[in-house]
């Protein structure tokens, strides 16, 4: 006979931790240069919220990468990053256009086709 034991609050649990883990850099393990700023962020994460990624980190493995972005702006990616660990993201209407076009260049699932 077998039991199924349900962690009922699972999903945002998991987004919680991931959130502190981005905000205090715990464990980061790859980092986005753009603007001449520095964003750090986790390979695993990155990988399961997008192909792009996923593929770049399959082909070229490194133990933490340094990958630039050019054109692309600071806040955009930093709120790119929001969404991929937190699964939502507040956009000022005037950057939603690149936000979106930034999501899409970037493969980011659940914004991207």
């Amino acid at each position: 006979q077998q039991f199924c034991l349900r962690w009922n609050n699972h999903q945002s649990a998991l987004v919680s931790v991931f959130d502190h883990l981005l905000q205090s850099e715990a464990f980061v393990d790859v980092t986005l240069a753009v603007e001449g700023l520095l964003l750090r962020a986790h390979k695993l994460v990155l990988s399961a919220c997008s192909p792009y990624f996923q593929a770049m980190f399959a082909s070229h493995p490194a133990k933490h990468p340094i990958i630039i972005l050019k054109d692309v702006r600071y806040n955009d990616l930093r709120a790119l990053l929001d969404f991929m660990y937190k699964g939502e993201v507040a956009v000022d209407q005037d950057r939603l256009p690149a936000f979106l076009r930034l999501a899409e260049s970037l493969k980011i699932r659940g914004l991207a086709e």
